[in-house]
């Protein structure tokens, strides 16, 4: 049996499968080598209930944020081990589990919209072409670190319609101090800008919050997919919980771009565990 992994800057699906059937799914906390030493990994993956099946499993395909250098590949294959430990472990970013679980075998743009972003293009086997990815601080363009961040900028700065600020400061009990240690002192700042993207999401039929939404994906497909020569004869694909959840804007913006907008799906694993599953019946 075969274990399949996705793992976001939030969170991490696991499903435990055969080649016809998914026996069971765990969830754990996020995963990034880039931002968690190797004992908070190994802490996260040893506190949860995949040792115990651990003796089953054969294959273990991990798919995860950060995992685009060698060295930070090697520190999750590392904590993988020390439960895996009679297993085979692949280790690739999460940006191809995008694409399969889009794509499947298929060309096209495959991107991310969550807490982070990316964008790739995939000729139906491998990405061939990939976005830089500078990750929150200098890019991560349409994501909810992105919408938190311009939302904060705002409330800072005094740019808040009157109506938004006094929800705002009703619903989080934040002062310009405690914001500024959330993001340069506290531990993984990045869910903390992604967090207020909720907020945004229950007064998105403000003008304000939907412009900040329309600007934001504007500037990720502006910046990304428009980049790549000859996004136009292929389908764009998006898959997060920013895509899903505001799929009405994001598909507006991709029409004012021209771009063709293809699926839109909230998490790759469902479509993963399909594409793992074919090649195990092959």
């Amino acid at each position: 049996m075969i274990l399949i992994a996705d793992s976001g800057a939030t969170k991490t699906d696991w499903y435990f499968v055969t080649h016809n059937e998914i026996i069971r799914t765990f969830k754990t906390e996020g995963i990034n080598p880039f931002l968690q030493r190797e004992d908070e990994i190994d802490h996260i993956l040893l506190s949860s209930d995949l040792p115990l099946i651990a003796q089953q499993t054969y294959d273990v395909f991990y798919y995860g944020a950060g995992c685009n250098y060698e060295d930070k590949i090697a520190t999750v294959r590392n904590s993988l081990k020390k439960v895996f430990s009679l297993a085979d472990i692949t280790v690739n970013h999460d940006m191809l589990a995008a694409a399969r679980a889009l794509c499947q075998q298929e060309a096209g743009l495959a991107c991310i919209l969550g807490t982070g972003s990316n964008a790739c293009f995939y000729d139906g086997e491998n990405i061939t072409w990939n976005s830089p990815s500078l990750g929150y601080i200098l890019g991560d363009e349409g994501s909810g670190t992105y919408l938190g961040k311009k939302l904060l900028q705002d409330f800072i700065y005094g740019n808040l319609p009157a109506s938004l600020k006094e929800k705002f400061c009703e619903t989080f009990d934040l002062t310009t101090d405690a914001i500024l240690d959330n993001v340069y002192k506290n531990y993984l700042p990045n869910r903390f800008l992604a967090s207020f993207s909720a907020f945004i999401y229950e007064n998105i039929k403000h003008p304000y919050m939907y412009g900040l939404v329309y600007e934001s994906f504007y500037d990720f497909l502006d910046r990304h997919v428009v980049k790549y020569d000859g996004y136009e004869n292929y389908k764009t694909n998006f898959i997060g919980s920013i895509a899903y959840y505001y799929q009405d804007i994001l598909k507006k913006v991709c029409a004012d771009l021209e771009i063709t907008s293809g699926k839109i799906i909230e998490a790759p694993i469902q479509e993963l565990t399909k594409y793992h599953q074919k090649l195990l019946n092959e």
